[in-house]
């Protein structure tokens, strides 16, 4: 064995594990947290902050998760198609009529890092507006937000 401090979990040695959240009347921003930490691994004593060592993550009823203080009002989001002028705008109410997952998805990904792994982490969660899921296959594990 190398004297090297350094420890890197190797490709086998990282389980990886399904985790199902529901979001039904849970504040937004805490159930990203959640599953934030869940895709990077943080969760795990095996932990690299390079690496991918996290699980995969479904978060049901998403169009159930509530804002708190006046962001039902006042929250925006913000796209551009790159073309100039071409900066677009949604209200949260709106957003939440047309596409209430996105929502979470948003609020997901905005806690992955901006690079290369967050990128790649951010196929590594599902978010369903409604109860329901296809992933029975993978026996995702009920994960409970405070």
């Amino acid at each position: 064995m190398s004297h090297n401090k350094t420890y890197i979990p190797l490709a086998g040695e990282l389980k990886k594990q399904w985790y199902v959240i529901d979001a039904e009347n849970k504040v937004l921003g805490r159930v990203a947290v959640e599953a934030a930490r869940l895709l990077r691994g943080k969760n795990k004593p095996q932990y690299t902050p390079f690496l991918d060592c996290g699980d995969q993550v479904i978060v049901v009823n998403a169009a159930k998760a509530v804002v708190t203080g006046r962001k039902a009002d006042q929250k925006m989001y913000y796209r551009h198609s790159g073309y100039k002028g071409g900066l677009k705008e949604i209200s949260y109410r709106q957003m939440k009529e047309k596409h209430p997952e996105r929502i979470m998805f948003e609020a997901i990904r905005g806690m992955l890092p901006h690079n290369r792994l967050g990128r790649k982490l951010a196929r590594h969660f599902r978010v369903y507006a409604g109860p329901d899921h296809p992933h029975q296959a993978q026996q995702p594990q009920v994960h409970e937000v405070k």
